[in-house]
């Protein structure tokens, strides 16, 4: 019956509330009047002993919230008018309200757009079927992706525990529909690769392993949605269309559908073509060329990821067992293959998880700064809350007030904050980093995003809102209303450590550690800019080409990359040209096994180093800055009718023979076993990414070992827009389909920068706004200090106190605050930037620029914070002040 009598009173004040209020007032007027009748009983006449009634009874309005709330009240109708009275009171306090809601916009926003990009690249799944179950393959103790080709057929058919494995590499082609031929990126895939991915086709239908019967069995096409669209503009008749790739003819059968975009998540390929298309030998039927890029399948239904390891090892020691030369370390692990396994996902989980903590720390300096902002509110309204006390109201329901105030300016600083990251998100989604590649972050907002800024808005109005709980719960109404105009609420003045005070150094705390790792990522970008890379960027320009899709192959291929080299070399201005079949931390590595001069049995396990290999021209280390140590350069005498030479640097001089002084003329062996002959010894340098340790490299003549990947080294001191155009017309006229990318080498250093420069907009984003929040919370700070002391300033100037004397008592606990937490946030985020050491090459938080640049950044806030209480405090006249009062 209980229950039965609250839901029929909820269901009153909802849709009978005139009828519920007139039934209250009858019955509290019963009451009155029957009091009132015992008084007049008693000797007083009927109008004082009506109003004695009513002063007995208390107020009316109070008694009658009381019913509602003891009857479960009307939740919706006092909530619309707590909503109302916050919105009456922020629009007396516009300036309060703008502060807040745009403080409370930046951190949610900021929070927003960390979460969606680690949403996107983390949490969010790749866009295709049975996600779940789907792994790459990773080989020995580097977690290597690359494989064989026939190790990827043993792996394919003596596996039990897959569904279906499929391979693939990342390549680029020349492709011509019949107009202007494109260079476009793309999947190299097993017949397989659709069927194991569990993919249909939008339109035509797709290869399959059926459609294979050996090398350049299967010259088919498929191309992805967005190529279609935009390079077909949705032409259905495309299917069957025969155009060229590199020069050969390929049929297009079919389109992906529009949500899928391969199997790598920042990776777009334009299209799909069998792997067996592949000219030469080496890729199908050599089993120590390990250029396939990533294996990867679904592992069957009811089979684990250890049982199916175990799987993979049994067929890894099979391998090892049968192929003792080419496979080695032939033991297997599983991760996702979305980052590349474990060669990204590591590093970049780890990076965003700092992010999100770093973004977290600046919600928590934006609540620390609102709580205190809000404790300072609740003091300004000290008289009003104490009225509002004496004349009945619960303590309670002005606490409601003050959350619903602060859920407000939460929700609507949540809203505006979303809509600026949504309206960035889609910037970020639009934007390749590296021009050259079909790069994207797909980090468009979706449902979790809204979730968690809806989460974060009403997370954050309860925990800034909770702050000045404390002061009402001990307010005195006496006190305060005794106390007059100077009164300040319960224990928000004195001189022991305040919640505010407390909540003030969290923040500039927290502020100094984002300075600190932002001024940490700048230095390590501006010094790697600088440092010691093996060559030098500078006055260098790129030329990259690959002659097969121009239909070069076979003795054709060095041929014409003399003559382009001998054809660079005579444009104005070029002092030297050179040659190599990949650059330095050009995005790729080209590795192999050499070993002693003494070793008979060539297995990987004999290895006496993975090295770096370059196939260069003799001119390449002069174009290249690169020094050479010791010994002589290459020469057009060596080609392949003299004894194979190399030069190798300072690093394989160490491993293979101990020091630099015994390489000269000593040999070494390859994995085929062909005697190399040291000539020279260059410096070491960067090969892979920036942050690895001194690593073996060799430069071998590319007369004795050609390779169809072709770069040129221009070194010139010309425009580098006029030298590209020279460079290309030179070219051109050689061969007017010859594809190439023409870019200063500084520019070719992006993909290596990417991660430090990323990190360092990203911290230097966050360094700001918690410099920004740091401001308002001392300027904030010192202005409520100065004003609620104008009295006691305007005093001690009339006693005779100097300026300093004055400002030191005005300014001197924020000051003291500023000091505090700017010392504990330097040592935080020298400890913190320790991680950034991982990612920003040459960052080192005990740079003693960095040390510097954070206390001059704190004392520069410091300053720009207390400038204006400052003033305020030094012109306050005591005559006009004491008036006043």
């Amino acid at each position: 019956m209980k229950l039965f009598d609250s839901l029929r009173f909820r269901f009153a004040t909802l849709f009978e509330r005139s009828q519920m209020n007139s039934e209250m007032d009858e019955e509290l007027r019963s009451h009155i009047q029957h009091r009132a009748d015992d008084l007049q009983r008693s000797g007083l006449d009927r109008a004082e002993a009506e109003r004695r009634a009513r002063i007995e009874f208390g107020g009316r309005e109070k008694f009658k919230q009381e019913i509602r709330e003891a009857a479960g009240g009307n939740f919706i109708g006092t909530t619309a008018q707590d909503v109302r009275f916050s919105l009456r009171a922020l629009r007396k306090s516009p300036g309060f309200a703008i502060a807040a809601v745009l403080t409370l916009a930046l951190a949610i926003g900021a929070n927003a757009v960390v979460f969606a990009v680690l949403n996107a690249l983390i949490l969010r799944p790749l866009n295709v079927p049975d996600q779940d179950s789907l792994y790459t393959i990773e080989r020995g103790s580097e977690k290597q992706q690359v494989t064989s080709y026939p190790d990827y057929l043993d792996l394919r058919d003596r596996n039990r525990s897959f569904d279906g494995l499929t391979a693939y590499i990342l390549t680029q082609v020349v492709l011509d529909t019949g107009g202007n031929p494109s260079e476009i990126w793309g999947y190299e895939v097993t017949g397989n690769y659709f069927d194991a991915m569990k993919i249909q086709p939008y339109l035509g239908r797709f290869f399959h392993v059926s459609d294979e019967h050996g090398p350049s069995s299967a010259p088919y096409l498929v191309i992805s949605y967005a190529y279609w669209h935009t390079h077909f503009q949705d032409d259905r008749t495309v299917v069957g269309r025969v155009v060229d790739v590199n020069k050969h003819p390929f049929t297009i059968l079919g389109v992906t559908p529009p949500e899928f975009n391969g199997t790598l998540l920042f990776f777009y390929p334009d299209f799909f073509l069998p792997m067996v298309n592949q000219e030469g030998p080496a890729l199908l039927n050599d089993r120590g060329h390990r250029n396939i890029f990533m294996v990867l399948g679904h592992v069957k239904a009811g089979v684990t990821p250890a049982q199916a390891i175990a799987d993979l090892n049994s067929v890894g020691a099979y391998l090892e067992k049968t192929y003792p030369k080419e496979d080695a370390d032939m033991t297997y692990s599983l991760a996702r293959p979305a980052l590349i396994g474990d060669m990204l996902g590591p590093a970049v989980k780890g990076f965003m998880t700092g992010m999100m903590l770093l973004a977290g720390l600046i919600l928590l300096a934006a609540c620390a700064n609102l709580g205190s902002l809000f404790a300072a509110r609740a003091a300004d309204r000290s008289r009003e809350l104490a009225l509002r006390l004496a004349l009945g109201s619960s303590r309670k329901r002005i606490l409601r007030g003050v959350f619903t105030e602060a859920v407000l300016i939460s929700l609507v600083g949540g809203a505006l904050g979303l809509l600026g990251s949504v309206a960035l998100l889609r910037q970020l989604s639009a934007w390749q980093p590296i021009p050259e590649y079909p790069m994207h972050v797909p980090v468009y907002p979706d449902a979790k995003v809204y979730l968690v800024a809806l989460f974060l808005a009403l997370a954050s109005g309860f925990l800034f809102g909770a702050v000045p709980v404390r002061q009402i719960l001990r307010t005195s109404p006496y006190e305060v209303v005794k106390a007059g105009s100077t009164g300040i609420i319960a224990g928000s003045a004195g001189g022991r450590i305040t919640l505010r005070d407390i909540l003030l150094v969290v923040q500039i705390a927290i502020c100094a550690v984002l300075v600190t790792s932002s001024l940490v990522a700048l230095r390590g970008l501006a010094r790697s800019m600088h440092s010691n890379f093996g060559f030098e960027p500078e006055n260098r320009m790129l030329v990259d080409t690959t002659l097969s899709m121009a239909g070069y192959s076979g003795d054709r291929v060095p041929a014409m990359q003399r003559r382009m080299i001998e054809a660079l070399q005579t444009i104005p201005g070029v002092k030297s040209v050179g040659f190599t079949s990949q650059i330095p931390l050009g995005g790729g590595a080209s590795t192999e096994d050499v070993f002693t001069e003494q070793t008979t049995d060539l297995r990987t396990s004999n290895a006496a180093a993975d090295v770096h290999v370059f196939k260069v021209s003799p001119e390449y280390l002069h174009a290249a800055g690169t020094t050479l140590l010791a010994g002589r350069g290459l020469s057009w005498q060596d080609d392949g009718n003299s004894p194979r030479v190399a030069i190798v640097n300072a690093q394989f001089a160490r491993r293979i023979f101990g020091s630099v002084n015994n390489a000269l003329s000593k040999h070494y062996k390859t994995e085929d076993g062909t005697r190399v002959q040291v000539v020279g010894i260059a410096e070491d340098g960067k090969y892979y990414q920036l942050t690895e340790s001194p690593r073996p490299a060799m430069f071998l003549p590319f007369l004795q070992s050609s390779t169809g990947m072709t770069t040129l080294v221009v070194r010139s001191e010309r425009d580098p827009e006029q030298l590209a155009g020279a460079i290309r017309n030179k070219l051109r006229g050689m061969d007017a389909s010859l594809p190439m990318f023409i870019q200063t080498w500084t520019h070719g250093l992006d993909l290596a920068l990417f991660p430090s420069r990323v990190a360092t907009v990203a911290l230097g984003v966050l360094g700001l706004m918690g410099a920004m929040l740091s401001l308002t919370g001392i300027f904030g700070m010192a202005a409520y200090s100065v004003s609620k002391r104008l009295r006691e300033l305007g005093i001690r100037m009339a006693l005779g106190a100097r300026r300093k004397e004055v400002l030191q008592a005005a300014l001197g606990r924020p000051l003291k605050l500023l000091a505090l937490g700017s010392t504990a946030g330097l040592l935080l985020g020298i400890l913190a930037s320790r991680v950034l050491a991982f990612i920003v090459y040459e960052a080192t938080p005990r740079d003693p620029l960095v040390l510097g640049g954070v206390v001059l950044a704190m004392l520069l806030l410091g300053l720009l914070a207390t400038w204006v209480p400052a003033q305020r405090a030094l012109s306050v006249n005591p005559l006009i002040l004491l008036r006043e009062e």
